[in-house]
C-alpha cells in the first residue's frame, strides 16, 4: 500500500513515533537522512500516565515532529481504536506544540512480527515511522 506524499518541511530531521494501544504504546525514534527507525522501550501505561511518559520521551529526544499510527480495518473503515489513536494525537498536539502526523498503521504489528521484532509494539512503531519517512521527499 503506497502512502500519500506528505508536506513535511525539509528542516524537520528527527521524528518520534507512537503506536497507540489500550495497554501498551510502542515508541520509535528515527531520522530523515537514514530513513530508518530504532525501537524504544514500550510505554506500559494508560490514561494520563501514558501521556506523561510520552511527553517524557519528547523531552528526551527533542524531535522536530511526532508521528502517530492510526489503525483502520483492512477495508479502510474506522473502529474504536481509530478514534482513540486520533484523540491521543490531538492531545499530543495540544501539549507539545509540535506537528503531529497521523499515519495509517494497518498491518504494522504483523509486519513487525514478520520481521522478527522482539517487542511487537516498538517494532510496529518502527514500521509506522519508516513508512512515514519513505513517504516524505
Amino acid at each position: 500500500m503506497s502512502a500519500p506524499v506528505l508536506d513535511v518541511p525539509p528542516h524537520f530531521q528527527t521524528f518520534l513515533a507512537f503506536d497507540y494501544g489500550l495497554k501498551r504504546t510502542g515508541v520509535a525514534v528515527g531520522n530523515r537522512l537514514l530513513r530508518s527507525a530504532t525501537p524504544q522501550a514500550t510505554i506500559k501505561a494508560e490514561g494520563e500516565a501514558r501521556m506523561e511518559q510520552a511527553l517524557g520521551r519528547v523531552r528526551e529526544w527533542q524531535p522536530d515532529a511526532l508521528v502517530v499510527g492510526v489503525p483502520f480495518h483492512p477495508d479502510g473503515a474506522s473502529h474504536d481504536n481509530t478514534a482513540r489513536a486520533k484523540k491521543f494525537a490531538r492531545q499530543l498536539r495540544s501539549r507539545v506544540k509540535l506537528p503531529v502526523y497521523e499515519v495509517d498503521e494497518r498491518y504494522s504489528t504483523t509486519e513487525a512480527l514478520a520481521g522478527g521484532a522482539s517487542d511487537p509494539d516498538a517494532g510496529a512503531a518502527c514500521v509506522i515511522l519508516e513508512q512515514f519517512l519513505r513517504s516524505i521527499p
